[in-house]
């Protein structure tokens, strides 16, 4: 159970893994869906090729833009690509690593998709079974009346009346799905042996320059989810401020005074400071709304040394006739 729960904290805090695993995920349900799937050949001249490349290329289109749209590097990368300059430059580099890591790893499932239909063949007998020349063939059904295109279109329908009891159709079919499986696995090789290249030659490049990249897309990474964890953070105190000053007023419109403010403990105490530096000293609409303005036109310089020193925040209760009863620091 803690391995289990070890794997899962690895997955949610790792964005790569994420994507590697949502990744094979799709893999895995184009092969499902690709066994569940119910292919029938029209055995018509004029869409026979049109159904069938449509069945072959249709689904992968589909796979891979599902793929680029859960891929979480898509929209960091768009964002650095498409974002003001202002104090931060651009690096083209990460940009490109980003974008041939969403590109891999969307071509997954649509891969394995092409893949399964060439190896099964059917998608191709029914797309080419046409284009094979019957002289090479014997048992040829000459008494239907047909002319050959359309007794070569009817090949991939087995339950067809012309081809009872007759080898002709076996032998096509066994022909266009030998063809069919010999580029599958060709593919398949070329794509072992790409990878295979890459891996061996990837150490002739300069190292560190992948480095300095892989490192930098990460951190964009990191630093719009810290963004986006941080903004959670100070909008619930900022809603929870909100929310209570509402109600205090409502408390002062019926009035429901008290000559001196309810004693806090020391957990509320702690918890009211832990507030104020959630806050950092944003309190209003207008200074949010210019903050986040300033993030999208300007984002911080990369130097962690110029650190911020923000004035300490006095808070002063008073009542009604404006005496002060305790300040907060």
């Amino acid at each position: 159970m803690d391995r289990l729960k070890l794997v899962l904290q690895y997955f949610q805090s790792n964005s790569e893994s994420i994507s590697n695993g949502i990744c094979v995920i799709l893999a895995l349900i184009s092969v499902k869906l690709y066994t569940s799937f119910d292919f029938n050949c029209p055995c018509i001249p004029q869409y026979n090729k049109i159904y069938a490349l449509g069945v072959m290329f249709v689904p992968p289109i589909i796979l891979f833009l599902l793929g680029v749209l859960i891929n979480r590097h898509t929209g960091v990368m768009m964002e650095e690509w498409l974002r003001p300059v202002g104090r931060r430059t651009k690096n083209p580099a990460v940009v490109k690593y980003l974008c041939s890591a969403m590109t891999q790893r969307a071509l997954l499932a649509p891969m394995v998709w092409i893949l399964v239909t060439l190896l099964d063949g059917k998608c191709f007998i029914c797309a080419f079974s046409m284009s094979v020349d019957p002289v090479h063939f014997t048992g040829i059904p000459n008494n239907t009346g047909l002319d050959m295109v359309k007794i070569m279109a009817k090949v991939p329908c087995k339950e067809d009346a012309i081809f009872r009891n007759n080898t002709f159709r076996k032998a096509v079919s066994r022909y266009v799905r030998c063809y069919s499986q010999a580029i599958g696995w060709s593919i398949l090789l070329f794509l072992i042996l790409l990878g295979a290249v890459g891996r061996v030659i990837k150490p002739c490049f300069d190292h560190a320059t992948f480095l300095q990249t892989r490192y930098w897309s990460n951190y964009l990474d990191i630093e719009q989810k810290l963004f986006d964890e941080t903004c959670v953070l100070h909008a619930r105190v900022f809603a929870r401020k909100c929310v209570v000053q509402f109600f205090e007023g409502m408390r002062d419109d019926v009035w429901l005074r008290l000559p001196r403010p309810p004693v806090r403990t020391e957990e509320e105490e702690e918890e009211e400071e832990e507030e104020q530096e959630r806050l950092h000293g944003i309190t209003r609409q207008e200074q949010v709304d210019h903050i986040l303005h300033t993030w999208y036109l300007c984002k911080p310089e990369l130097d962690v040394t110029k650190v911020a020193y923000r004035p300490r925040v006095y808070v002063t209760w008073e009542d009604r006739e404006g005496r002060t009863l305790y300040t907060d620091v």
